[in-house]
């Protein structure tokens, strides 16, 4: 039973009587105040027969029997529950038939007057957009100057009808465009957080763009009421302070062709929702929130990638420069094994020196030539890897305890270090075997996740200047699971998020990049119990959960970071096989060009035979061996139809393992570290999703 705080004040003494809210007997296990210290000293909670009143607030005393104190709260306490099986006994038969709270205030100040400040809609709409039959691209363009008191956008919400692609809102202040918000019209239209950073003052223009399309109508679409019209609405949902208080503002005025020539081309970008989606949404009511995180794509491996030997050791890290090049960050001929570091976390292996060979490599994505190499003698285990908009790379290395900032030139310079060589430590200065880095190529903040002996994210400026940290958020304080190895990074420039993939909790959490206030879990079946890493498209604005066709060949055995590029290209390191996988969205079958080759050689029936040999041969190795690489590859989903083809999530990548001690400095497991291992998947975890709205803040 939960008894709910009351929204009531009398003096600085409240006590008010409720009935047990069941005719039968019940038992109450569970205490959850609702309550802060700020604004209240103390509570108490007594069972009676007769409270004192129940028609009013009660000023004379708590009960006309004798009171029995159930509850007794104070100092921001936490929540008490009973031991199993315990209870307090209420309702018809304990003689208890009414609760009485009763609330001593410390601060009633909170209480006193109208709130500070007030809610309101402003309202962008177009009134005039006629959308042409056949016609791929229309915009509706609204603006207008702002003209009154300050006001807080904190949530927006866009609508159209079947035709709209986007909708998209921005402040302009001196010219430059900031996001307010940017969503599809065809996902549940309810209120989405907004850009938290921004604010609307005199003389700012409000400004907004609905995508449609006219690809398959016959007619002119006008704006209008009815289903078979549109419409092209913007909301802002914002506060201001209640002295200067407008509860409902609109703009329907076009905008002018000369101020729309520079809306940032995000806009113009559609966010596609597939079919299938829609279906789940209008007919099944599942909750779409992380929907707007993830999309699935269908993936081939191109068997002829790279065209030659990379000579890689353990492979820890991906990335992609700004030239979209890939680069590989490995380890050489050294090995994190249960041998290097010690019950504090110390590296044990310094005899053996810095990697002497190139651990960056630069490589073409399309050939998997090696274009540039650099890093010899720097590193000792490298982990994670970025690069910055100069091309600058921000690397982690777990035996060092450190972040660096490494030049690309070849001249193996490092440019920034944070963190103490060797000494691991959980203050501002040291880390804990930190696992990534991203980079905010706006702010140029820094953000670290730190990492297999520590469990929080840490937040520097761009000179390395300490500013904040945050561990694993939740939106139900009473399930609050701390990070256990947050082990991949990643920033979501168009959500103003940084998404940490929390590998052993087997979930992606996502933060306010400013504040690190928690606004997302997304935690699935499909991830099977662990996540590596996580990787974010910038065009689609979503993550990508895969499903990939996977060859004969291939034996996942340790796949640890991914990759995509902007054609859609995937790459996948594998740190044990030592290796990097690339796949695509397009069938690239080696075979099939060699077959094709062959044709133009050697007689046809030759060929024919061949062709036949050689799809006989794929056929037997299959079924030899899907067992097998169902085990120890990868997890496949769903149902094999005749063909090793299965759906495959970020997280089934990689197999599960358990039995990790991650309390302070303690010894690190074999199967904790990223050295060579092989065990079976465990069974799938718990499906839970949170989500919180961030609250509205007044920075600008």
């Amino acid at each position: 039973m939960s008894l709910f705080s009351l929204i009531f004040q009398s003096d600085t003494y409240l006590c008010m009587a409720f009935p047990v809210p069941t005719r039968q007997d019940a038992y109450i296990v569970d205490f959850i105040p609702l309550a802060s210290m700020d604004t209240v000293h103390h509570m108490l909670l007594f069972g009676c027969q007769t409270p004192v009143s129940t028609n009013s607030f009660c000023v004379q005393g708590t009960c006309e029997d004798e009171a029995a104190i159930m509850y007794a709260w104070a100092r921001n306490a936490p929540p008490t529950k009973l031991p199993k099986d315990v209870g307090f006994k209420v309702g018809r038969s304990s003689g208890m038939s009414y609760f009485v709270l009763q609330i001593h205030y410390g601060d009633i100040s909170a209480f006193k007057g109208e709130q500070p400040f007030i809610a309101g809609i402003y309202l962008l709409m177009s009134v005039d957009t006629v959308i042409l039959p056949g016609q791929r691209v229309t915009d509706a363009d609204v603006a207008c100057d702002y003209t009154s008191y300050p006001i807080y956008p904190f949530a927006f919400r866009t609508h159209t009808h079947r035709l709209g692609k986007v909708v998209s809102g921005y402040r302009i202040r001196d010219g430059k465009w900031t996001l307010i918000g940017r969503q599809s019209p065809q996902l549940p239209q309810a209120f989405y957080p907004a850009n938290k950073q921004v604010t609307v003052k005199y003389g700012d223009t409000l400004a907004a763009r609905c995508v449609f399309t006219g690809e398959g109508k016959t007619s002119k679409t006008y704006i209008g009421g009815t289903s078979d019209d549109e419409m092209c609405n913007f909301y802002i949902m914002y506060y201001m302070e209640s002295r200067h208080a407008i509860p409902y503002m609109n703009c329907m005025e076009m905008g002018s062709e000369e101020l729309f020539q520079h809306i940032p081309p995000e806009a113009n970008v559609p966010i596609n929702v597939s079919p299938s989606h829609m279906n789940s949404v209008m007919h099944l009511g599942q909750s779409t929130d992380d929907r707007d995180y993830a999309v699935n794509m269908k993936l081939f491996q191109v068997s002829a990638w790279p065209q030659s030997s990379l000579q890689l050791g353990q492979v820890s890290g991906l990335a992609l420069d700004s030239d979209s090049n890939l680069v590989i960050f490995h380890r050489g001929d050294h090995h994190w094994g249960a041998d290097s570091f010690n019950n504090q976390a110390r590296y044990q292996q310094r005899s053996l020196g810095p990697i002497q060979q190139s651990a960056i490599l630069v490589v073409d994505p399309s050939k998997g030539s090696i274009l540039k190499a650099s890093g010899r003698n720097m590193f000792f285990l490298p982990h994670g890897i970025t690069a910055d908009k100069e091309n600058n790379y921000w690397v982690t290395d777990v035996a060092l305890h450190q972040v660096l900032k490494v030049s690309s030139d070849g001249k193996d310079k490092t440019l920034m270090a944070l963190g103490e060589a060797f000494i691991p430590g959980s203050d501002n200065n040291h880390f804990c075997q930190p696992t990534d880095v991203a980079v905010d190529t706006e702010s140029g903040n820094i953000f670290v996740s730190d990492g297999y002996c520590n469990a929080r994210i840490i937040k520097f400026s761009a000179d390395g200047k300490y500013l904040s940290e945050w561990g694993a958020g939740s939106s139900d304080r009473r399930r609050r699971i701390p990070f256990h190895i947050p082990h991949s990074l990643v920033l979501l420039p168009d959500k103003k998020e940084i998404c940490v993939a929390d590998r052993e909790n087997g979930r992606i959490q996502c933060f306010i990049a400013e504040t690190g206030e928690f606004v997302k879990e997304i935690k699935k079946d499909e991830f099977g119990g662990e996540v590596f890493a996580i990787s974010y498209s910038p065009t689609g604005g979503k993550f990508t959960e895969y499903s990939v066709e996977v060859s004969s060949r291939i034996e996942f055995k340790m796949p640890h970071d991914i990759a995509e590029t902007r054609d859609g290209s995937v790459f996948v390191g594998d740190a044990s096989s030592k290796s990097v996988y690339k796949f695509t969205t397009e069938k690239a079958d080696k075979e099939r060009k060699i077959i094709i080759t062959t044709l133009l050689l050697i007689p046809l029936v030759v060929v024919i035979s061949i062709g036949v040999f050689i799809s006989w041969r794929k056929k037997s190795m299959y079924e030899n061996t899907h067992g097998s690489l169902c085990r120890k590859s990868i997890r496949i989903l769903g149902k094999i139809r005749g063909k090793a083809v299965g759906s495959l999530n970020l997280g089934n990548f990689f197999p599960s393992h358990k039995g990790y001690s991650r309390q302070g400095f303690d010894q690190l497991s074999t199967e904790g570290s990223d050295q060579e291992r092989n065990d079976e998947d465990s069974s799938d975890s718990e499906n839970e999703e949170y989500s919180a709205l961030p609250p509205p803040q007044s920075s600008s």
